[in-house]
C-alpha cells in the first residue's frame, strides 16, 4: 500500500508487542508513514534496541514496558501513555500468547486468569478503555486489534477453560472474545469519532508465536503487515466495526455479532476485571 493513501497522522501510534515479530514490523511501517511510534515491550533491552534503530532512522519512537500478563501493568501502562500523550490517534493490540509448545499445558497471568484469555483478550480490554480519552482527544483516532479467523465462542460458564484445556483452543477462544469486543466497541466509541476494528493479518505468518507451537510458517510478516495497513487505513476513512481477513473484510464468528452475547461478555468481564486493584477505570 502507498504512502499516498495514509492521511497525515494526529497523534502518536501505541504498538503493543512490537519488539519482534509482527509487533517490531507494523511499529517500522508506521514510522516510515509519519507516526510517532509508542514501541510496547516487557524486556528493556529488545524495547530499547527497537526505539534506537527507529531513532537511527530518523523516526520518534519512545520506548513503554510492562507485562501485559499482568492486568495492573497494563493499567499503569494506560495511564503512562495517557500522561505522556494527551492525544492519541491509534492503537494496535497486536501483542499475544499463541497456541504454546505443550498444548495440554494450562498456563495463568500474574492475576491467575487462564493466560491467553488474559494476554489475548483482558489486555486489550483494559488497555481500550483506559486509553478512550486520548483517543477522543485526537479528533481522528482508531484502535485495531490483532485477531484471527481462528475463532471459538467463549462459554461463559467456563471462560478460564478448567476442564478439557487445549491451547489452541483457549487460543480461538480468546482471539473470539476480542472480536466481540471490537464490534460492541465499536458501537460505543462510534459517539467519540473513534474508530475499532479487528485484523486477521496473515495464516501462521513466519513469527516466534508460530515456531514455539511447532508450526511451519505458511505466510510472511510482510504479509500481515499488509493487511495491518490496510485495516489502518480503512479506519482513517472512517470504517469501523469491521473484521479483516488479510486485507479484505470478512465475517467473524457469527455469535461475536449478537448483542446478548456481547452483554453477558461484558458482564463477565466487568465481573474478573473488578477483582485485580488498580483497573477499576477498564470496566466494560
Amino acid at each position: 500500500m502507498s504512502d499516498e493513501h495514509f492521511e497525515p497522522p494526529a497523534g502518536p501510534a501505541l504498538v503493543t508487542g512490537a519488539t519482534s515479530g509482527l509487533g517490531t514490523a507494523v511499529a517500522w511501517a508506521l514510522a516510515e508513514r509519519g507516526w510517532t511510534v509508542l514501541v510496547h515491550g516487557r524486556d528493556a533491552r529488545r524495547t530499547d534496541a527497537v526505539v534506537a534503530e527507529l531513532r537511527a532512522a530518523g523516526h520518534r519512537a519512545h520506548p513503554y514496558l510492562a507485562d501485559l500478563a499482568s492486568l495492573r501493568e497494563c493499567a499503569e501502562l494506560a495511564q503512562r501513555v495517557a500522561a505522556d500523550h494527551p492525544s492519541l490517534e491509534l492503537v494496535v493490540n497486536n501483542a499475544g500468547v499463541g497456541f504454546g509448545a505443550d498444548q495440554r499445558r494450562r498456563e495463568l497471568s500474574a492475576d491467575g486468569y487462564e493466560l491467553r484469555l488474559a494476554v489475548n483478550y483482558l489486555a486489550p480490554v483494559v488497555l481500550t478503555r483506559m486509553l478512550r480519552a486520548p483517543l477522543r482527544a485526537a479528533g481522528r483516532a482508531q484502535v485495531l486489534n490483532i485477531g484471527s479467523v481462528g475463532q471459538s465462542p467463549l462459554p461463559l460458564d467456563d471462560p478460564q477453560f478448567t476442564h478439557g484445556y487445549s491451547g489452541s483452543e483457549a487460543y480461538t477462544r480468546s482471539k473470539f472474545a476480542l472480536a466481540a469486543f471490537t464490534f460492541a466497541t465499536a458501537e460505543q466509541y462510534g459517539r467519540d469519532g473513534i474508530q475499532v476494528n479487528v485484523c486477521h493479518p496473515a495464516t501462521y505468518m513466519d513469527t516466534a508465536m508460530t515456531h514455539d507451537s511447532g508450526i511451519t510458517p505458511w505466510t510472511s510478516v510482510d504479509e500481515g503487515v499488509g493487511a495491518v495497513l490496510t485495516a489502518v487505513r480503512a479506519g482513517q476513512r472512517g470504517r469501523t466495526g469491521l473484521f479483516f481477513n488479510g486485507t479484505s473484510t470478512a465475517r467473524a464468528h457469527s455469535r461475536a455479532y449478537d448483542k446478548g452475547f456481547q452483554q453477558r461478555l461484558a458482564d463477565l468481564t466487568s465481573n474478573l476485571l473488578s477483582r485485580v486493584e488498580g483497573v477499576e477505570a477498564a470496566v466494560w
